[in-house]
């Protein structure tokens, strides 16, 4: 009964443990300003089914894409005998679904080539970062520790699926012997070329070497869960909510600014005293003045790299970097979190997402062409984040630069960006005869 009572303890423990680091992210989320979502219900399933199940944006870049399936359906199905693995855990019984016969046979088949397949995928992604270095992975924004968070999860899950696949064929050699306790369910096609190295074991040996892949595999599988959290590896949580919540509206169409349109009905006297007392600030500065979808969006993040690969402002050698704007938005607003949590409601680092992790000459790089859009594979709108930054410069700060100054002057005083009246516009087509004219 003693491993049955860790085991209880170890999952219920990973379980309230992960609830937590769970229920701070969405807190975090919900310090971003209300943003109603309800329209269009059906094209939303649709579109999350297409993009977040289906990973319709990953065959874009057709090896990562088909390796990144491999690696997500496979984590996704051999994980489904972890709920076997916890009952056998928690009553102490040994593969209860043994009795399935063939069915089980065929299902752990599937699970064990699945787990090969996330091994040798896992492997060509280590590969790829760490040996070709392939340039998205190499950026300014991708050293110390994300670069280590993306090897840590590959390392994890070659580890996982080597236990798993160690630990049948350590139990189909115990089966054969026969010892008490391993139900007879025969070798499995995998495993089975396993089981040579266990030739001349003893029995306690073969026990143990299963036992230890076993409780690894769980154990492993549980810590995995909780650090999950603290990686950008959550996003195997938030893709289906994110994309759920997309933009539906055509690509670089912005949306009007809450505060601008209360000024104008302040302005037609269509709003109340308390309405006009209002103290909204037009933009972002800090995490609080986006909405929660931008700041979803940040914690939904892969970190890939194919928005900042696909970005013109970044390949032309711009200070631009569409990952890098939601990967510091979702580190600014994770000490926003931690300074509410040891400091409270009132305390003030002075610092903000404005200057002091974003900087202007990254947000005016930017030509709101949407690429980062299109590319990412989980429908982050890097353009929005960038826009509500600019609107804050240019409405709360003044603070353009001078050609797009120059150009608000021009649309003030002429009704157009060009620097002339509008009684000019036309003499350009001056002395020209329309071919009426002609005839």
């Amino acid at each position: 009964m003693i491993p049955n009572i860790i085991f209880i303890i170890l999952l219920l423990a990973a379980i309230i443990f992960f609830y937590k680091n769970v229920k701070i992210i969405a807190r975090n989320i919900k310090i971003g300003k209300a943003f109603e979502i309800k329209d269009n219900r059906a094209k939303r399933w649709i579109l999350m089914f297409k993009v977040a199940i289906g990973q319709s944006k990953m065959v874009t870049s057709p090896v990562a894409g088909i390796l990144h399936i491999l690696v997500y359906v496979g984590f996704i199905i051999v994980n489904i005998e972890m709920l076997e693995i916890i009952i056998d855990g928690i009553a102490g019984t040994h593969r209860l679904f043994s009795f399935m016969g063939t069915y089980y046979y065929v299902l752990v088949s599937s699970f064990e080539i699945f787990a090969v397949a996330v091994i040798i995928a896992c492997i060509i992604f280590l590969l790829r970062r760490n040996i070709l270095k392939l340039k998205r992975f190499w950026n300014k924004e991708m050293v110390s520790w994300p670069r280590l968070d993306a090897n840590i999860i590959l390392i994890t899950e070659i580890f996982l699926m080597s236990a798993f696949i160690i630990m049948n064929a350590a139990d189909s050699v115990l089966q054969s012997i026969p010892a008490s306790h391993y139900v007879n369910v025969g070798s499995f096609p995998v495993s089975i070329f396993i089981q040579p190295l266990f030739a001349g074991l003893s029995e306690a040996t073969l026990i143990f070497i299963e036992r230890f892949c076993w409780w690894f595999h769980i154990a492993g599988v549980l810590a995995f869960l909780n650090y999950i959290p603290y990686s950008k590896h959550f996003h195997v949580f938030l893709a289906f909510p994110n994309v759920y919540y997309s933009n539906l509206k055509p690509k670089g169409e912005m949306t009007n600014m809450p505060a601008v349109t209360k000024e104008v009905k302040i302005m037609l006297q269509e709003t109340t005293t308390e309405q006009e007392s209002s103290d909204d600030s037009f933009g972002a500065k800090v995490v609080k003045d986006l909405t929660w979808k931008n700041l979803m969006d940040a914690y939904s993040c892969t970190e890939c790299g194919r928005c900042t690969a696909n970005c013109p402002a970044n390949i032309t050698g711009k200070k631009l970097s569409p990952r890098k704007i939601v990967m510091d938005t979702r580190d600014r607003l994770e000490i926003v979190g931690k300074n509410l949590d040891k400091q409270g409601k009132e305390y003030n680092d002075n610092k903000s997402l404005l200057r002091d992790f974003i900087i202007p000459e990254e947000l005016w790089a930017c030509t709101t062409c949407n690429a980062c859009v299109q590319e990412c594979p989980v429908n982050i709108n890097q353009p929005e984040l960038i826009i509500e930054l600019r609107r804050y410069i240019v409405l709360e700060e003044s603070a353009a630069p001078s050609l797009l100054n120059t150009m608000f002057s021009c649309i003030e005083n002429n009704g157009a960006p060009w620097q002339y009246p509008p009684a000019d516009r036309m003499k350009w087509a001056e002395g020209i005869t329309s071919k009426k004219e002609k005839v």
